[in-house]
């Protein structure tokens, strides 16, 4: 949430953008202190949030505070209480996004940022400087901020499923592979509106591992797309998975797809696709990220329809759901 209208000034644009910083970091903090886990239905002081966060009672109201202001907490003479917002940062939450704000406050996530300028000079991910190897085999590296980064992906699709579902009939399809589909929130909501479907969760074997799939209709393949031969369905989606990869590597991941596709498969990436024209921050806040932390980039439903039609995909449309993303969907000739 942005506190800039429509008609702010100029100088008071500059200075909202410059300090949104701090508004960002405090969330993360608060969000690491899972202040929201003990705040229920009634208003709790700062005093007992400190003691059960192991907090400075002074230094946690000035953030809360803050963040209050962007409807995030309620603020009352005696303390605190929840918003629809601050809801979301509680861990029980179903569709919680406390776990996406501890990801983005991790410091590689943070030192990646710092390091920005690299990006805008090179076109080079700015992580390289965080983490040489980049993102993937630095969560590798480190399971405990791996179960935070997919944690945080969970959440972040729960808010989206539903308009997805909405707006695309899955239902004709028999056989539907969820390519990179990370814990199988994708998947399972599409098998629960489609019981008459198969589903096949495609991910890296650290992922596949440490899931307890525990249903029917629905099987787990470990493997790596760029090397191992990808399940034959009547349609894949990926939510979330394209744009992480520069273009060279969202090719071959499509190519993949098309040597496992039947003629008449569909494919369906579902991302925050950017328009022409629009203006909303969000998509291009999400490619800045992509170009800081893994080198890929948010498209344009045209962008996209090319490295698709290079891998022999056809009938290539853009759909709109009731939320941020777009479907893209295309049929392997």
């Amino acid at each position: 949430m942005s506190t800039v209208s429509p008609v702010a000034q100029p100088h008071e644009i500059v200075w909202t953008l410059t300090n949104n910083v701090v508004a960002s970091r405090s969330l993360q903090v608060v969000a690491e202190l899972a202040v929201a886990d003990h705040i229920a239905e009634e208003t709790v002081s700062v005093k007992q949030l400190a003691s059960a966060c192991a907090a400075d009672p002074d230094g946690l109201d000035r953030v809360l505070h803050l963040l209050s202001t962007y409807g995030i907490f309620e603020r009352h003479a005696d303390g605190y209480g929840h918003t629809d917002a601050s809801r979301l940062l509680r861990s029980d939450h179903p569709m919680s996004m406390r776990a996406f704000s501890r990801m983005m406050g991790m410091p590689v996530i943070r030192a990646s940022f710092d390091q920005l300028e690299h990006s805008v000079r090179t076109g080079s991910p700015a992580i390289e400087l965080a983490a040489g190897d980049g993102l993937w085999p630095y969560l590798v590296g480190h399971p405990e901020e791996a179960q935070i980064f997919g944690q945080a992906m969970t959440g972040k699709a729960a808010a989206d499923t539903a308009a997805v579902l909405g707006a695309y009939d899955l239902g004709r399809f028999d056989t539907i592979a969820d390519i990179g589909g990370g814990r199988g929130h994708l998947l399972r909501a599409v098998l629960d509106a489609v019981p008459t479907a198969e589903g096949i969760l495609f991910d890296l074997p650290d992922v596949i591992q440490t899931l307890d799939i525990g249903r029917d209709r629905l099987t787990a393949r470990a493997g790596d797309f760029f090397v191992d031969p990808l399940p034959t369905a009547d349609a894949y989606i990926l939510m979330e998975v394209i744009h992480d990869w520069p273009d060279a590597e969202a090719a071959a991941i499509f190519t993949a797809i098309r040597r496992a596709a039947s003629p008449g498969a569909r494919v369906l990436i579902i991302e925050n696709v950017l328009g022409d024209t629009e203006s909303d921050p969000r998509g291009h806040t999400l490619d800045v990220i992509m170009l800081a932390v893994t080198g890929g980039r948010e498209r344009t439903g045209s962008r996209l329809g090319g490295l698709l039609e290079a891998a022999d995909f056809a009938n290539i449309s853009v759909i709109d759901t009731a939320g941020p993303l777009r479907i893209v969907e295309a049929v392997a000739e």
